[in-house]
């Protein structure tokens, strides 16, 4: 059987292909699955985290620049590509790139330039209020929820009222500021057409890596191993979902929506069971991901995060993913983040 435009098991396999790597999904269905990959994390003994690698990146590039010394960063730091942090948030990168060139969705997006201001301003305040509360809305908020730490509760009411500070403060300026509100001409994406096989290309460079760190005989490598294919998994969901704890804060008091809010409380209502089980089960250490910074830090830090994460247009695993999608704003959030850590 076959179609004007083709045999019908390619119409079907075309429809398939659109429905998982085109259409956006739903920002349950991504709850979900962020969940699914937390349980195998959390059953190796680790957790997602974000603000760790940013802020060994921010190391690197003190050192670079001389800083170090000044700040008492040490002088040789750990390979990124072994800090546990880091690799997951290389991975995530990866994961985000290869699904936005899936999806057609990559472009070198180009903003206003008052919106690089806004850009190091706000990743300098989400690097300060992570250093703060131990943890960005990853480690801070989200992880610490899942493991029933009050920690990520008193990290939510300062990212609330960041959250409602930052916005009137974003409003104000979009009412006072004029200079470099312009926004850069858009040029069409070269090579649109071959971007589904680079995608795949990443995606199976990723597979091959997770591979051969799994069969090595290093253990470290082999332990590595989940945090690539967990981190690779977690970007590629962030993006298809647009999973975005900036907007779950934000989207409220913004535009009155409230899905992506809705879809933050199921993965903590499915998330923190298969946490508790876990640590009954000694299978991993809590305290390993909630931060010592409980009641003043977390929620001090929340509210410098949240002002900054407005800022900046994401929070930290928000911003990364959006860098994969090719987004030079949160480039710049994501260096000054690291920088500010």
């Amino acid at each position: 059987m076959s179609t004007e435009s083709g045999p019908a098991w390619l119409a079907g396999l075309k429809a398939d292909y659109n429905s998982i790597f085109v259409e956006e999904w739903s920002p349950y269905f991504g709850a979900v699955v962020l969940v699914i990959i937390m349980a195998v994390l959390m059953g190796s003994g680790l957790f997602w985290g974000v603000f760790g690698g940013l802020k060994l990146w921010g190391d690197y590039l003190n050192n670079a620049i001389g800083l170090g010394p000044v700040l008492g960063i040490k002088a040789e730091l750990e390979s990124p590509l072994m800090h546990r942090i880091s690799l997951m948030d290389i991975t995530l990168l990866l994961g985000a790139f290869s699904a936005a060139l899936l999806s057609r969705q990559f472009r070198i997006s180009r903003p206003p330039k008052l919106e690089y201001i806004w850009g190091a301003l706000g990743g300098t305040m989400m690097g300060v209020g992570a250093t703060l509360a131990g943890g960005c809305t990853t480690g801070g908020f989200f992880v610490p929820l899942t493991f029933s730490s009050a920690a990520g509760w008193a990290m939510w009411a300062g990212l609330l009222v960041g959250a409602i500070i930052g916005l009137k403060l974003l409003l104000w300026t979009m009412e006072n500021i004029t200079w470099g509100t312009t926004a850069p001409e858009i040029k069409p994406a070269r090579f649109k057409a071959a971007y589904p096989w680079l995608g795949a290309l990443v995606m199976a460079f990723t597979l091959i890596w997770t591979v051969r760190w799994w069969y090595s005989d290093e253990k470290m490598e082999v332990s590595r191993a989940v945090l690539v294919i967990c981190g690779f998994g977690i970007g590629f969901v962030l993006h298809r979902s647009r999973f975005c704890f900036s907007r779950v804060f934000r989207e409220p008091f913004m535009t009155g929506e409230g899905e992506m809010t809705k879809a933050m409380i199921l993965a903590l209502t499915l998330g923190a069971p298969v946490g508790a089980i876990l640590i009954a089960k000694g299978t991993i250490d809590p305290y390993l991901a909630i931060p010592t910074r409980f009641w003043l830090g977390s929620m001090l830090g929340g509210l410098v995060f949240g002002i900054g994460m407005i800022f900046a247009g994401g929070c930290a695993s928000g911003s990364l993913w959006r860098v994969g999608e090719g987004h030079i704003k949160l480039v710049v959030a994501v260096l000054f983040f690291g920088w500010g850590g």
